[in-house]
């Protein structure tokens, strides 16, 4: 079979001109992208105020996706101990809550993006929102942001002990995003060589 591919693709040249294929992800991909991207601290944790050994922090956890309508939704849990460092402890109070966010998928270039951000749940305290707001809104889609190319790339440089083939990807572009049921659906032009 491996043969058959390789004399066909090698029969129309080697590199092909860029066609559309479709590429779907799943809310459990990008949680997994999120999680390696973002929310790499101590265990799991992303500090939005302090560290893991400050008295005083804020930090998200537990970060899960899911798709709505036409929007990708982040679900995170946050804790904080917000008050006043005094010898070692946080004088002030302590809170816990959910929170959400909902973005629209983009294509950009090589890179699935994420744009007009709209929090949907939040927090009840102010000190707590000053810091959840620009984390939600802002750092959370920006490092949702995933280079396909780089990807395919990393996974295509295992292809020769695997197939016998060197695969090369020549090109990637992300035409266009829709959020369908449970998938993220890339609409994408590609170009491949086979050695």
């Amino acid at each position: 079979m491996r043969c058959l591919v390789l004399l066909w693709l090698l029969g129309m040249g080697g590199a092909r001109t860029a066609r559309a294929i479709e590429v779907k992800v799943s809310a459990q991909a990008m949680e997994r992208t999120l999680r390696a991207q973002l929310f790499n601290g101590p265990e799991g944790r992303y500090y939005m105020h302090g560290s893991a050994t400050s008295p005083c922090s804020a930090y998200a956890e537990d970060p899960h996706v899911t798709f709505k309508d036409d929007r990708v939704v982040v679900h995170v849990r946050t804790h904080s101990k917000l008050g006043k460092s005094l010898h070692g402890t946080c004088i002030g109070v302590s809170l816990s809550t959910e929170s959400e966010v909902s973005v629209v998928p983009e294509a950009e270039g090589e890179s699935v993006g994420f744009r007009d951000a709209k929090i949907v749940k939040i927090s009840e305290s102010s000190e707590l929102n000053f810091l959840l707001e620009p984390f939600l809104s802002r750092k959370l889609p920006s490092q949702m942001k995933l280079n396909a190319a780089d990807l395919i790339r990393k996974l295509l440089a295992q292809s020769l002990p695997s197939t016998g083939y060197t695969l090369t990807l020549d090109s990637l572009k992300l035409h266009s995003m829709q959020v369908d049921h449970d998938s993220l659906i890339i609409d994408v032009d590609a170009t491949m060589s086979i050695d």
